[in-house]
């Protein structure tokens, strides 16, 4: 299993640092995601400052995008990192797709196999010249001039991976990506009683095996050398997942432990704007199913207990650089590579 980080930089030195603490640490990956900052932009440093790190987004949201800014933005990071750059796609969900990116939310299942369809077609186009022809219900790319082609690259094979929870994207990621992120709100069950047998559904239409389509995910993870740092840990852990169980198009995970009414007080609680007190619906038996809690070593035993023979990446997220202790964090990963390796 290959292991990752995460990062959220908010200046080019700061994303500069990172990558190169990354990749000293040892980490396979390196992903950033669209948060209150652009996605792609810091991995354009990190293609400079990191020659064996790979590099993808974890997510870029795909529909306030055209896919040909992304074909080009994704051809260009490829070119530069000399082929170690991974195209991590979602959604998100309507309420951001319409109020915050102004985006209409239409079929977003549909909407995204198109999406991955034309990139492929786009650069096909660019690498053999083929002529582009992609005429879908969404999305008409009809037109590449010489001008505008940039022309083949010595990495063209981009992976896609798309990120999500539920049934059907989870059945296209199987039928035609190259991987599938699952989304960090989960729980082992929801993964075995859900994720596995809609991605094998979704290789099974395609005819493809689960070979072909690598798995991983990121995960809340509360933890500290003593016990009070581990339960000082928990607080920022049960906001997020706090976050994430108001929402309803993950009402799911918590239905798979009859949970389901917990999403409908939390919603309430958010409309109202009662961050403060959407934590304390966070029980601990629910932190312990929907996190990784404990002490550096107690982490990472769970993290092979959880993940072990199901996934074949996993993002461990280490936390701002700054508040870092650099010889613990090459200690942890030691400690999950030698776990896993047993």
């Amino acid at each position: 299993m290959k292991v990752d980080t995460a990062f959220f930089p908010t200046t080019f030195d700061a994303a500069a640092q990172v990558a190169r603490r990354a990749e000293d640490l040892g980490f396979d990956g390196l992903w950033s995601a669209e948060t209150s900052h652009d996605p792609f932009f810091p991995l354009v440093v990190a293609a400079r400052e990191t020659q064996r790190i790979e590099l993808g987004t974890g997510v870029a949201i795909a529909f306030p995008r055209s896919p040909m800014v992304l074909a080009n933005i994704c051809w260009d990071l490829q070119a530069n990192s000399k082929g170690r750059f991974i195209l991590g796609l979602g959604t998100q969900v309507k309420g951001h797709n319409e109020r915050r990116f102004s985006v209409k939310w239409v079929s977003p299942v549909k909407r995204l196999r198109e999406v991955i369809l034309s990139l492929r077609a786009i650069w096909d186009c660019w690498q053999n010249n083929t002529k582009l022809n992609f005429i879908g219900e969404f999305y008409q790319f009809t037109l590449m001039t010489p001008f505008f082609n940039p022309g083949p690259i010595e990495h063209p094979k981009i992976p896609i991976f798309i990120s999500g929870l539920n049934p059907l994207i989870t059945q296209l990621a199987g039928e035609l990506c190259e991987g599938f992120y699952i989304h960090g709100f989960h729980s082992p069950k929801y993964i075995h009683e859900t994720v596995l047998p809609n991605l094998h559904k979704g290789l099974a239409k395609a005819g493809r095996t689960r070979e072909d389509v690598t798995l991983m995910t990121g995960t809340f993870i509360a933890m500290g050398t003593t016990r009070d740092e581990v339960e000082q840990a928990k607080g920022p852990v049960r906001q997020q997942i706090a976050f994430y169980a108001s929402t309803r198009t993950y009402k799911g995970v918590l239905d798979a432990h009859g949970w389901g009414d917990t999403c409908f007080r939390l919603n309430e609680k958010a409309a109202k704007g009662d961050w403060a007190g959407m934590p304390a619906e966070i029980r601990d038996d629910m932190l312990e199913e929907l996190a990784v809690v404990g002490t550096y070593d107690e982490v990472a035993r769970k993290l092979k207990a959880r993940y072990q023979g199901v996934l074949d990446r996993i993002v461990i997220g280490l936390g701002a650089p700054e508040r870092q202790d650099e010889g613990r964090s090459r200690e942890f990963l030691q400690e999950v590579r030698r776990q896993l390796a047993a």
